[in-house]
């Protein structure tokens, strides 16, 4: 049968930049050992099969993949896919003003506010789940090993290794510079001692190439099918809790603005909002543009 797909990239406003994202539609009938063997075939690091909703009032159930595991939730998915509705199916509305799609994800319904900037379209979602601590790390002589690093790599200011996850779990690290960071190479044969057997590692720095961005970061998880991954959203979505416990924030509102993929030849920008009060975190939210690059079929039987 044959079933239309488009491919995105996300986290920029050109194409062939930022992270690529494959959408598959008309997903009801595939089965998930069909949507991973169709993941592996994209071998990008996300493809989003959609399906009709549980609820009628959402726009779309969505099952992300990688090319070796589903994921509930995740981020670059989540704004290529809200964007590339909200054009396919709401475009007149869009270009009038903002249009709400709410995505039925495996972690709960995800609303995606849909905008028009400068000619592109724009989405930015509310954290379903705010971050959470979700264990610790290894030592950073084992860390620096699994990197090709020196342990005097790691650390800047009060930030040190920690592991948080709003969906899924990430270990993040942090460099002293960009020069660390763009050194950084994994070594499979300590992955799993370092990391552990799915270990998804966030590398990230405060030494920024433009004076207007706040961090810059590269994330790995070869055991994942992702030997490097362009913009990952779902990791600056737990990198909030990086940041409320290491990044002496006051009570108000916070905006960051993370670079990711420029090491890859893949530039993304992802935008990350901060709610605070009472020195806890209420909100957080995810933005970024995205742009359609294909559309095709997949001929299936």
């Amino acid at each position: 049968m044959s079933r239309p797909f488009a491919t995105l990239d996300v986290f920029t406003d050109v194409a062939l930049a930022g992270n690529p994202l494959a959408i598959v539609l008309d997903a009801d009938a595939l089965d998930p050992a069909r949507m991973q063997a169709i993941a592996r075939e994209f071998n990008l690091s996300e493809t989003v099969f959609v399906q009709t909703p549980r609820d009628p009032a959402h726009e779309a159930r969505l099952r992300i993949f990688t090319p070796a595991a589903e994921l509930p939730f995740a981020g670059h998915p989540t704004v290529g896919t809200a964007v590339f509705l909200a054009l396919r199916y709401h475009r007149d509305r869009l270009a009038t003003g903002d249009v709400t799609v709410v995505l039925d994800e495996t972690i709960g319904p995800v609303t995606c506010r849909v905008r028009m900037r400068a000619g592109v379209a724009h989405a930015r979602f509310d954290l379903p789940r705010l971050p959470a601590s979700s264990g610790t790390t290894a030592s950073n002589t084992l860390v620096a090993a699994a990197l090709d690093l020196t342990v005097d790599d790691i650390g800047f200011g009060r930030h040190v290794s920690s592991v948080f996850s709003s969906g899924v779990a990430f270990t993040f690290i942090p460099l002293r510079d960009r020069e660390a960071l763009a050194r950084a190479r994994p070594d499979l044969t300590r992955w799993r001692d370092a990391f552990g057997e799915f270990g998804a590692v966030y590398l990230y720095t405060d030494d920024t190439a433009s004076p207007d961005h706040q961090i810059r970061a590269r994330m790995f998880a070869p055991n994942m099918g992702i030997a490097e991954d362009p913009a990952t959203g779902g990791a600056v979505a737990a990198f909030a809790g990086v940041l409320l416990h290491y990044g002496d924030l006051a009570d108000g509102d916070h905006a960051f603005v993370i670079e990711q993929g420029f090491e890859m030849g893949r530039p993304s920008l992802i935008e990350l909002g901060l709610t605070l009060r009472d020195g806890r975190l209420v909100s957080a939210s995810i933005g970024g543009t995205a742009i359609v690059v294909s559309h095709g079929t997949l001929e299936l039987e």
